[in-house]
């Protein structure tokens, strides 16, 4: 049966915003949303367990929200329409419907945008008008923030923070910022310390309601050989649910975020962060009621200011910041491969079935709850991709796949532009490269490990060590010309040319056995 309506307001399951632009001027009577659950989704990259059953549950109660709004919705489960691309669900929605016009939101991924570009203009059959609107949930536009970027080469998140601050009057006072600087990073590095983490806050638990308990045995049964646990999913999935959790890390943990934010412990999985990732990229909270709360938790309590600038800084600067440069420099980004690096990616990622104990406690967790923090992520996975030499694009796919806050407009910039360098610096100065020792500063991981993390040489050498080391010495010319760089290389410079060949060798070898370490 042909059913005929005005528009299909096509929904993605990282769109869940109630006050979206794709409602704008909608007439209920007139107009059918539409949603549509993809096989490809959690195949394109080897999805997670929790990444997938994150967005389907999510999507599920979103969709029940709008039928109480008395929306007229066409949903397009994975268990029923069963549908390989959204492509065919959207083609299929448009055969039943025959809508004057197809209305989406700008999608995060340039990937489902062409997809849905080509649905609308198939070969076969007649086109269908298509309009993208602008997503409002960011705080700078995507005009605005090319504008601002210019034709530089040399992007820098600091300045753009700034503006941002200076636009929504955020730490702000008397035009200035507030506690007399822009920024305080420096002193939000600090470790544990041998006694380790201390008082730490639980997670907040979240109910699991029918839709959910649904789409967790789904998940289970369809995409079984997939990687990662669903015993421990814990996130939210309605606004409602965002919106305590919001609350929980503005009372509990925010208060003590900054400190020791970039710090790592045996068996610490969320420590004081603040576990909002997620829900501002499904759009169940708008970034500026989270950086509001920050600031309104300042003034009212008297906070540190470093944990609620810190904060603040990776909402209001970095993930505006990021989702700017994302589309700035697509596509050439997805294709960057500045060092020319070309190793497969070790087999153990997807398993953390692995002697150093760092990447294992960082993997392990990852695959249990879909979720690690930014040094983690940075400072470990990213670190150990970058120095052995492992081709970007693998690791892309690998952080699109196993993080349950993962959408290609801020994975891909993150990872190929900051973890990996793989744009040659467009937007950072230096390479996030260190030996074992930084691992040893900021954990307890080395403790608990098969190597010994300060050998550079050796059966029993760190890898994070002796790759560094053989990465410096691969770089040393270019390394010794930057600012940021040349201490290392001086370091580097140090060592006795007979150690400096022996690095080489024992890094040879580790390149070439990197499934083995």
């Amino acid at each position: 049966m042909t059913l005929a309506c005005r528009n299909l307001l096509l929904i993605f399951g990282d769109q869940l915003d109630e006050d979206s632009s794709v409602f704008d001027d909608m007439d209920p009577a007139l107009d059918v949303v539409v949603m549509v659950e993809a096989a490809e989704e959690s195949t394109h990259v080897w999805s997670h367990k929790a990444r997938t059953a994150l967005f389907l549950s999510a999507m599920r109660h979103f969709e029940e929200q709008l039928r109480q709004r008395t929306f007229q919705v066409h949903y397009r489960a994975l268990d029923k329409e069963n549908d390989l691309t959204l492509a065919d669900g959207l083609k299929a929605a448009i055969a039943v419907f025959k809508p004057e016009r197809v209305i989406g939101v700008e999608p995060g991924d340039l990937r489902v945008r062409a997809l849905i570009e080509a649905a609308c203009n198939p070969a076969e059959a007649k086109p269908t008008p298509l309009e993208w609107r602008e997503d409002k949930h960011f705080l700078c536009s995507l005009p605005q923030f090319r504008q601002w970027a210019g034709a530089s080469t040399s992007l820098r998140m600091e300045f753009f923070y700034r503006k941002m601050r200076q636009q929504y009057k955020v730490l702000m006072e008397d035009g200035q910022p507030t506690g007399g600087q822009w920024n305080f990073d420096a002193d939000n590095r600090k470790g544990f310390g041998k006694a380790g983490p201390q008082n730490v806050p639980k997670a907040l638990v979240f109910e699991q309601d029918q839709i959910t308990k649904n789409v967790l045995q789904l998940v289970t049964q369809r995409f079984a050989e997939h990687p990662g646990s669903l015993a421990n999913f814990n996130w939210p999935v309605t606004r409602k649910q965002a919106l305590l959790a919001l609350q929980d890390f503005i009372t509990n943990r925010l208060p003590f975020l900054g400190a020791h934010q970039d710090a790592m412990w045996t068996g610490l999985e969320f420590g004081w962060h603040a576990l909002l990732s997620s829900s501002l990229n499904l759009k169940l909270l708008h970034p500026l009621e989270v950086v509001l709360a920050a600031e309104r938790a300042y003034y009212e309590r008297n906070l540190p200011l470093a944990s609620v600038e810190g904060f603040i800084r990776q909402v209001l600067g970095w993930r505006e910041f990021i989702r700017g440069v994302y589309f700035l420099d697509m596509p050439g980004l997805k294709e960057a491969n500045h060092f020319g690096h070309q190793n497969a990616l070790p087999a153990w990622y997807w398993t953390g079935d692995t002697k150093m104990n760092c990447m294992r406690q960082s993997i392990g967790q990852t695959l249990t709850n879909g979720y690690s923090h930014h040094i983690q992520r940075l400072m470990v996975t990213g670190m150990f991709g970058v120095t052995a030499q492992i081709k970007p694009q693998h690791l892309c796919d690998w952080y699109l796949a196993v993080y349950v806050d993962a959408v290609e407009w801020v994975e891909l910039p993150n990872t190929a532009g900051m973890a990996l360098f793989a744009n040659g610096g467009r937007f950072t100065s230096k390479p996030y490269v260190a030996s074992g020792a930084y691992v040893k500063r900021m954990s307890n991981y080395c403790s608990g490990c098969s190597y010994q993390t300060e050998a550079r040489t050796g059966a029993n050498a760190c890898p994070m060590t002796t790759l560094y080391w053989n990465f410096l010495d691969c770089h040393e010319v270019s390394f010794a010309s930057n600012p940021r760089t040349a201490l290392m290389v001086k370091n580097l410079q140090r060592i006795a040319p007979q150690e400096r060949e022996a690095i080489r060798v024992r890094a040879s070898d580790m390149l070439k056995n990197l499934d083995d370490l």
